[in-house]
């Protein structure tokens, strides 16, 4: 692409501390997109080839060049963010993704590969191969950019695929200092690389992959998943959530307010399984609001400092008005906000304060649509069987939670929930499955399999069966006739 030309196709990058536009990207041509997905396919064929062992260990090295060049990726990483310790704890969340699926990856392998006679024709031979896909696609969102850039390209690494990574254009800084570590591991820079750009670059790479991993809205999940029809590849679509807590009369109070807390607001709500709706028992609504609004009041901004407080800005600045127009709809049918508000600008930042709203219902947005802010709207219900109809009235089903009496109570509830995970006691815990249990979401919270559990390796690879018949093969003319 020529000089003038590049300057124009660049892609501002705006700071969300300071508001202030600081950073660029120069998104690749089409024709470079093309070119690097044929490098990389290229050299998919010696890394697939290789015995599993070895891609472990060049993984195994890569997780120590990621720590190597943890302080210049977590710097990158908090000025896109506006927060600390989250983007400081991004690399080890990374070199510990490496290590365990290294540790598991022989195990779900060697499972799946076990095989013997066949049922219906004992004579038969089977025999399982696991052919990795060339070439996998990675669409990653805003709201954890190193660490969900990795979450699908790890295992399909192990898998024996080659990967190329697309992180969101809202937060591309880390990008710089993640290559320069995958750069000191040669054997693996020939099969990962990222490219920055936007929707089209995207597109791009839609058109030159054998399969897409995307993590994002909905809105623009639909898109990817139409394009990836057009091209009849695979789409593995994890999107948004509007995931609710139910919370019994007979819950602990002080547990349920604490989880609810963290499960809303941690990362300013910017996390798809954050809580978006609590229901709370008819008998317990006022004093668990009363409880909530009093923990609310301790949580501070960060804003006048990325090392101190609870609450950073939105990363994505166009959130907040989505969050305010959601506010500004509750309020217009009867909602009352009892701590927090709108959306404020705090030194050129949009900032928004844990907010509790009573008096909701279902006919509000900010009880249908994704918030994506710390936002805790509370609604009472009368019945567990109301509970669990108001939380199944969503076209979302990623996530959710219940806080019981104790663990049988909530578990007999829980399974009623259409959510691919289900907290239990707690809030927010989906993390503790990513390599021991399975998910997949409801509705249109996602598409495709699990990226947890033994899943998330073996969706990477096309399955092949050999069937050996060591007899004779039957004759044509000993068939009676049809």
């Amino acid at each position: 692409m020529p000089a003038d030309a590049a300057r124009l196709n660049r892609i501002p990058v705006k700071n969300p501390r300071s508001g202030e536009i600081d950073y660029h990207v120069t998104p690749p041509s089409r024709e470079r997109i093309s070119e690097k997905c044929q490098s990389l396919r290229a050299a998919q064929v010696d890394w697939a080839s290789a015995p599993l062992a070895d891609r472990m260990g060049i993984m195994l090295k890569w997780a120590d060049a990621v720590e190597a060049h943890k302080d210049a990726i977590v710097k990158a990483e908090s000025i896109d963010t506006g927060r600390w310790r989250i983007s400081s704890e991004s690399p080890d969340a990374v070199i510990w993704g490496i290590r365990g699926w290294c540790d598991r990856a022989e195990d779900i392998v060697n499972r799946a590969l076990q095989v013997g006679a066949s049922s219906t024709m004992p004579s038969v031979k089977l025999a399982q191969q696991l052919v990795p896909y060339s070439l996998v696609g990675v669409i990653s969102p805003w709201n954890f950019p190193m660490m969900l850039s990795t979450i699908d390209a790890i295992p399909a690494l192990i898998a024996g695929s080659a990967v190329i990574i697309k992180p969101s254009e809202v937060t591309p800084r880390f990008i710089e200092p993640l290559q320069e570590s995958i750069a000191t591991v040669p054997e693996l820079e020939k099969v990962l690389t990222y490219v920055a750009g936007g929707g089209q670059t995207g597109q791009d790479m839609i058109d030159n992959v054998d399969i897409i991993c995307f993590t994002g809205s909905v809105p623009t999940g639909r898109k990817v998943a139409q394009a990836c029809a057009n091209n009849f590849i695979p789409a593995f679509l994890e999107l948004g959530g509007k995931d609710p807590v139910i919370v019994t009369k007979s819950a602990d109070l002080e547990r349920a307010t604490d989880a609810v807390l963290r499960g809303a607001v941690h990362a300013t709500g910017q996390i798809c399984y954050s809580i978006e709706r609590v229901y709370v028992d008819s008998q317990v609504h006022d004093e668990f609001v009363e409880k909530l609004i009093k923990k609310t009041a301790e949580i501070s901004l960060n804003d006048s400092d990325i090392h101190q407080g609870h609450v950073g800005p939105l990363i994505f600045d166009k959130q907040a008005g989505i969050i305010d127009k959601q506010l500004d709809d509750a309020v217009a049918k009867g909602a009352k906000i009892r701590s927090g508000g709108k959306s404020q600008e705090i030194n050129g930042g949009r900032y928004i304060q844990p907010t509790i709203v009573t008096n909701v219902n279902h006919a509000m947005t900010l009880m249908r649509d994704e918030t994506f802010g710390p936002v805790m709207p509370v609604m009472r219900f009368s019945s567990v069987d109301e509970a669990v109809d108001l939380a199944n009235d969503t076209e979302f089903g990623l996530s959710a939670a219940v806080i019981a009496g104790d663990a049988q109570e909530a578990m007999d509830i829980g399974k009623r929930i259409n959510a691919g995970g289900v907290s239990l006691m707690d809030t927010t815990l989906t993390g503790s499955i990513l390599r021991d249990a399975e998910k997949t979401s409801f509705n249109l919270s996602g598409l495709g399999g699990s990226r947890m559990g033994g899943a998330s390796i073996l969706r990477f690879y096309r399955k092949k069966a050999l069937m050996l018949n060591p007899d004779m093969p039957i004759k044509l003319k000993d068939l009676h006739e049809i």
